[in-house]
């Protein structure tokens, strides 16, 4: 294996032990990092200077529905009744495999754009085998690190305004997929995204959460109702109570759950994970990342719809955090107690530990050390909205966007360089033009037609 050697000017490792350091070296053999020091003496085949850069962890997306990329931003001004409506009950129901290959590759191939190592794709879009495997597809050829969260399916195209009806998941078709995609632990593997208690009765939750402990799989579900709206709302104090919940289970949103609702999931040893700018879109309660907080547990992020936020994962940090404090400043206020911080060291754990822990990965990956997987980003230090560097973690969370993202690497592998991706641009270009015309039939066939039609 090919022995790299980076000589980092800032080094963010989110490792305990190890800190941040200026000035040091990291030695990566092939998909793993071998040491971390100053002065390493290394003999290597190759050097990436990165002295003027930032050098961290990839960050971790840990939820995004990858193939809606081709309708980005389209309903920037949707509210969640709309993009039911029109996306999820309507437009999403039209997508055949290539249309969610294209969707997933463009919107996986900007997130390793925009600084993202791992990516949680929770693919809500199956009807067949074939579409499940092109989406699969999708990710393998972009080159990010994913888990492929296969969901739960939707049917044929929907009666205008109606949601597609749930369904228990479909085992031939998950068990198919591990006889042949995911047959070998490799940079792809899979998850279930099931429809839990809030979406499903309580013989079709029961189900769901037993095919993915029987299958092995990390099972993650939306909670995005207040316990009088579930389907079960004590579905899942009677999951706990039956020991079916825990480490392997993911859920997401949880905004409108009680403070305790939250405490007893976190209690069953659940993760939990936000999506900030996306909640503070659709939803007046906000986002569960601070209950989690107050819990003492530890939240992972993501960004959810991009047709309705931007997919950039350090405006979703940011975002995360200025809510985070604020939330905290006024409730301190409420209580006559004078104003608190929450460290932007803790934002960035969210981005990258956080999501490692929720994906049971993080003796691998979210943090930088000997015999974690060579998974990084480093950042133009020199670019005029973080120059100069006093702190680097500051500069990360408070600063950085994705255009200062000089270089990613995933499993060893350089994946973009310069500020440039490496995918063959004439390949991109045909590709894109084939997505614009799926995004576009798409809309066509639901009727759907927004301001430049």
């Amino acid at each position: 294996m090919a022995r790299t050697l980076v000589r980092c000017g800032w080094l963010v490792t989110m490792d305990h032990a190890l800190g941040d350091l200026r000035r040091a070296e990291m030695l990566l053999d092939g998909d793993r990092i071998e040491a971390i020091g100053h002065d390493l003496g290394a003999t290597v085949d190759a050097t990436i200077d990165a002295s003027d850069m930032i050098v961290l962890p990839g960050l971790i997306n840990m939820h995004l529905h990858t193939f809606q990329a081709g309708l980005r931003a389209i309903g920037s001004e949707w509210l969640a009744p709309d993009y039911f409506r029109h996306f999820y009950g309507d437009i999403a129901t039209r997508f055949g495999p290539e249309d969610n290959y294209l969707g997933t590759l463009f919107g996986a191939l900007n997130q390793l754009d925009c600084g993202v190592t791992t990516l949680f794709d929770y693919c809500h879009n199956i009807r067949s085998l074939e579409q499940a495997e092109r989406s699969v597809d999708g990710l393998t050829d972009s080159g990010i690190r994913a888990v492929f969260v296969h969901g739960d399916g939707l049917r044929e195209p929907a009666a205008p305004g109606k949601l597609p009806q749930r369904r228990l998941h479909p085992r031939d078709r998950v068990q198919a997929l591990q006889r042949s995609r995911f047959a070998h632990d490799g940079r792809i593997t899979l998850a279930l995204g099931i429809a839990g208690p809030h979406w499903a009765d309580w013989e079709a939750s029961l189900a769901n959460v037993r095919l993915a402990r029987d299958l092995g799989l990390i099972a993650s579900s939306h909670v995005t109702k207040a316990h009088r709206d579930a389907a079960v709302p004590d579905g899942y104090d009677r999951l706990a109570a039956m020991g079916l919940l825990g480490p392997d289970h993911n859920l997401v949103h949880c905004n409108l759950l009680t403070h305790d609702e939250v405490g007893r999931l976190l209690d069953a040893g659940c993760s939990i994970t936000s999506t900030n700018m996306n909640e503070l879109h659709d939803y007046p309660h906000g986002s569960a990342l601070t209950t989690v907080l107050d819990h003492g547990g530890l939240p992972s992020i993501g960004i959810d719809v991009e047709p309705m936020v931007s997919g950039d994962m350090w405006r979703e940090m940011q975002m995360a955090l200025l809510f985070a404090r604020n939330r905290l400043i006024r409730a301190r206020a409420a209580a006559g107690q004078g104003p608190a911080m929450i460290g932007s060291r803790e934002a960035l754990r969210w981005a990258t530990v956080g999501g490692a822990q929720a994906l049971g990965m993080a003796d691998r990956i979210g943090s930088l050390k000997p015999g974690h997987k060579a998974d990084l980003v480093m950042l133009r230090a020199g670019d005029l909205n973080l120059f100069p560097v006093h702190d680097p973690v500051f500069s990360i969370v408070e600063q950085a966007h994705s255009g200062n993202v000089d270089t990613v690497i995933v499993d060893g592998i350089v994946r973009k360089q310069r500020g440039r991706l490496i995918f063959d641009q004439a390949r991109r270009q045909a590709l894109g033009e084939q997505l614009v015309a799926s995004a576009g039939r798409l809309m066509a066939e639901a009727g759907y037609r927004h301001a430049f039609v």
